[in-house]
This record gives structure tokens, sequence and C-alpha cells, in this order.
């Protein structure tokens, strides 16, 4: 996605050569990025990377070893919180006895926020989530998107500047999925920072403007999809060529012509057999690769060609899918 929402030179968040040791394991090992202000910073990373602990030192849950967290040019203190700054949790930190106004209320009053002040920004919260007609319902009684929606607003009720988003989108349906991406666009419309956590690939493609990929409590890649595919995987497609068992008169491996692209079957039956090729210049060697297959009388059914992907980025950098533990 674009970005115009670049405030000033400087960083909405500044993390500087963090560390966090736990006995015998280095959670965090000299991390260092920033987000930019106005910028949306997708963080990644496979289970065990340094995610959680990361975001919980930001949060000030935990005390770094070593290291600073710079807030808007100013260092954080190793206690308390900064009007500044908000923070909205993968754990739904709202209270499910109270109702959707009520917990609002509770979460301004826990910002600061007095009198007029308080209930304009209770009623723009319930606008926003589009509950205002369930605002006096127990939220015990919301669907999960629902519950992520109020979450969501409890946390920025104060109008920070700088907003944490730890897995916002957990859980949910795709309906409720979509419809807090509106939300976070509308926070970035009005030049809020967000540095968001997500085991959503899709999400982290299309909802960031940069991101950064952790690995073993280091960070192993930061930049701009683009940026990270031309760092990592380079410009290579993959061509997958469906072709009809039937007409196969030999193994495609004894092909000599596809040993260049080392070519991998991903699956085989009677009826067809998938070969995947990776090439750099597919317009210059797949029409040569199909006329070579016909005059074997081999029959390709299907093509498909697909860039590098933000996948295939993340297992050439970690050596693991985003889920892996």
């Amino acid at each position: 996605m674009s970005n115009s929402r670049i405030l000033d030179d400087t960083p909405a968040l500044s993390i500087q050569d963090l560390r966090k040791r736990f006995g015998k394991t280095n959670a965090l090992d000299g991390v260092v990025f920033k987000l930019h202000q106005g910028e949306r910073l997708g963080l990644l990373g496979p289970n065990g990377a340094g995610k959680t602990t990361l975001v919980r030192c930001i949060a000030r849950r935990i005390r770094a070893d070593q290291g600073d967290i710079v807030l808007l040019g100013e260092p954080m203190a190793p206690t308390g919180t900064s009007p500044s700054l908000g923070i909205v949790p993968q754990e739904l930190a709202i209270y499910e006895d109270l109702s959707a106004y009520q917990n609002l209320y509770f979460f301004g009053r826990f910002h600061g926020l007095r009198g007029r002040e308080l209930k304009h920004r209770i009623h723009w919260a319930l606008e926003w989530t589009g509950l205002k007609d369930r605002s006096s319902q127990l939220v015990r009684h919301f669907s999960g998107g629902m519950k992520r929606r109020i979450n969501l607003a409890c946390g920025v009720m104060h109008s920070p500047r700088v907003l944490l988003l730890d897995e916002p989108t957990v859980g949910v349906d795709p309906q409720s999925r979509e419809r807090i991406y509106v939300m976070i666009d509308s926070l970035s419309e009005e030049g809020c920072s967000i540095l968001l956590t997500t085991h959503h690939m899709e999400e982290a493609e299309w909802q960031c403007d940069r991101l950064v990929i952790m690995d073993r409590g280091r960070v192993v890649a930061d930049g701009t999809i683009d940026e990270l595919i031309d760092q990592s995987v380079g410009p290579s497609r993959s061509v997958r060529l469906r072709i009809d068992g039937h007409s196969l008169r030999h193994h495609p491996r004894e092909f000599g012509f596809l040993r260049k692209w080392e070519p991998e079957i991903v699956f085989r039956s009677d009826e067809e057999q998938v070969v995947e090729l990776r090439m750099n210049d597919v317009a210059q060697y797949l029409p040569a690769i199909l006329e070579q297959l016909s005059a074997q009388s081999v029959i390709v059914r299907d093509i498909e060609v697909q860039p590098p992907s933000l996948h295939d980025v993340f297992l050439a950098l970690t050596g693991k899918h985003l889920r892996d533990v």
C-alpha cells in the first residue's frame, strides 16, 4: 500500500539494541528497527522468534535487560504508560459482565478522559465499531468479531499517536476481519502510527507499508515486500505445468531440456502429473518448453505462473512456516 502520511523525520517508535534473556534463552538478541510516523509496520516471525517478548517490552509488561525504547523522540520510562501509546493485546482486555458502553466508559476514564470529552469519545467509538445499537448489551453476548471491535476501541479511546496491535483479527470470520481493516484504515488516515503483529500472510502483505521479520530473537529482514523479495528469493517465478499423464512416454526428469530448472513433481497420478519449475524469464523460456513438450506429444492441460510471495520470503529467511512451532 502507498504511504503519504509521514509527518516528520522523528520515528514514532525506535527499538534500539533491545535484549532480554530468560535463563539460557536469548528471547531478544539485539533487536533494532524503527516505526516511522504515519506508517503501518508489520511484525512477523515464527513462534519463538521473540515477537511476544518484544510486544511485552514495548507495553511495559516486562523490562528489557538492555537497550532502549524511544517513543516520539523520548525514551520510555521502565514502568508506567504513555498517553501517546495505545495497546490492543491479543487477549481480549474487556469486561464481559459490562455493556459495550460501560467498557468504553471505564477505559476512557482509565486513560484520563472526563466529562464532555469522554462522552464524545464514547459516541465516536460506538459509531466507529458499528455497535451503537448494541451499546447497552452485555459484551458476553457479543460475537467474537464484535468483541474484537470493542477491544480495539477501548485501546484507542485516548486517541494515541502510536498504536501497538497484537493479532487484531485472530479468531474472527472474514466479514469481521474486513470490518476491523476498515477501522484500522481510519486510524491510519488520522495519522496514527501502527505496529501490527499477525499470523496472516495476506494481512501483512496488504495492510502494512513495511515489514520486519524476526527469528531467534533477531531482526532478519526489514523492508517493503518488493525489497524483501529482492533480498531473499529474487525475481524468479514459479511455473506449474499440469500434464496429461496418458500422453507421457518418459518421466519428466528424463527430459534433458527440463533439467536446467530442476523440475519438482508435486503430484502424480495415472491421469495427470504436475511439474513445478522456477525461472527468472518466463517469457523467454516457457514458449520453448511448451514447443518441445508438444513435439514429444506431451499434452499440457494447464499452466500456472506465480510471482514470488511473502510466503516464499518468509520460508527463505527463517526456514519455517509462519505457524511453525
